[in-house]
């Protein structure tokens, strides 16, 4: 069962949550940069008299809040991601983010904000036994800020038996709670790739050139029909190149000596990856030969799959239902091709991620858009699942 909590308290404190997430929105950091987000942060767990250890994979912090009644040895972890995009912000808000090329287009500031108002309910509010442990994580995006903490020794020098996050998501109505158990969030690759020749006129002599604009085209097409036709259609993929860069637009007659190619691959279990990897490989060394160019490919592995363990993925769907009611919760809801370093976690520990739909009219911008913006009125309903997981997660016996 849920634990009881104080409904009202999140809204008495709702203007001062929404002041402080506007505050961190005008001060975006980028991952591993976040040395103002992080004192900040420490500076309300300070005046909320709750001890804290910062420095935890760079720029991490941990707070550790435990309960006035006999300690049950449960010890359970929230997490929340702290840091901007490198995104120039184009809305024209009282709070619109004051660096230039910084921003908070992803939610990180809310993200944040929920987890410190949730520490405010739990330094007021120790009627329970056990350890909470809240997780302030720098560098979610793609610079593996989750591994940087487990690396760290976050496990270690927390042990917990479960650790739980969400993410807003403004493609879904505002409250609603989507999860699933399984891959909820995908492994995320990278692909660079250098395709080198020998360039020339393209007029009066391109066959004595070696063309990596042509070996680049053929690349493109044999790479993009990996997924549709290398891969179990039943089985989520996705294989892009995002990024072309080559020769001169002024040099409409210049052959360049060198194109590179950037992209991504996406997947939901180790068997497509895998295949994904072994496909791309094949195919640059194929291409180099049939076209005399030398193609050098770099697959990095960044973020594995989020995985959400069974038992933590019906906890949530129990306190949602028992939190926010019945029609909030979306059970096996799709998964996302988006990747989720809070994934290194989940690999050494079980837990769940859920999203919180925070949509005002179904028309809003998405994530890692100039103009997204956090939806500030979805903080409580963050704030009370947070604390409701937390807590409930507390009095399990498992």
């Amino acid at each position: 069962m849920t634990h009881f909590i104080d409904t009202d308290f999140f809204q008495r404190h709702h203007a001062e949550l929404i002041q402080l997430r506007r505050e961190f929105h005008r001060h975006p950091e980028l991952g591993f940069q976040e040395h103002e987000t992080a004192k900040r942060v420490a500076a309300e767990l300070k005046r909320l008299n709750l001890p804290f250890e910062t420095g935890i994979g760079q720029t991490g912090i941990v707070a550790t809040v435990v309960g006035c009644l006999p300690d049950n040895g449960r010890r359970i972890g929230l997490r929340a991601d702290m840091d901007a995009l490198p995104i120039n912000e184009l809305n024209q808000s009282e709070y619109v983010s004051l660096i230039p090329g910084r921003m908070h287009a992803c939610g990180h500031d809310g993200h944040t904000t929920m987890l410190l108002g949730v520490a405010r309910y739990l330094a007021e509010h120790r009627d329970f036994a056990g350890t909470i442990f809240l997780v302030f994580q720098p560098a979610e995006e793609g610079l593996g800020g989750g591994q940087e903490m487990v690396e760290d020794g976050l496990f270690k020098r927390f042990p917990m038996q479960a650790i739980y996050a969400l993410h807003n998501w403004p493609t879904l109505p505002a409250g609603q709670v989507a999860i699933r158990s399984g891959a909820i969030m995908a492994a995320t690759d990278r692909l660079d790739i250098i395709v080198r020749g020998k360039g020339g006129h393209g007029g009066v002599n391109p066959h004595l050139s070696i063309d990596p604009v042509r070996t680049a085209a053929a690349l493109i097409q044999s790479l993009h029909s990996v997924v549709s036709r290398e891969i179990n259609p039943l089985s989520p993929a996705a294989l892009s190149l995002c990024g072309l860069q080559g020769g001169s637009l002024d040099g409409f007659a210049v052959i360049p000596d060198e194109v590179r190619i950037s992209g991504t691959a996406r997947s939901l279990d180790e068997k497509t990856r895998g295949s994904l990897e072994d496909a791309a490989k094949r195919i640059c060394r194929g291409i180099a030969i049939s076209y005399n160019c030398d193609v050098e490919l770099n697959y990095q592995r960044i973020f594995p799959a989020t995985i959400n363990t069974d038992a933590e993925t019906l906890h949530v769907e129990q306190c949602v239902i028992e939190t926010l009611g019945e029609s909030s919760l979306i059970r096996n809801t799709e998964p996302s091709l988006g990747g989720e370093d809070f994934a290194f976690m989940l690999q050494h520990c079980p837990g769940a991620y859920l999203f919180l739909g925070t949509s005002k009219d179904g028309d809003d911008y998405p994530l890692h858009n100039a103009r997204y913006d956090f939806n500030d009125d979805i903080i409580p309903t963050g704030c009370r699942l947070l604390t409701a997981i937390g807590l409930s997660a507390l009095s399990s016996k498992e």
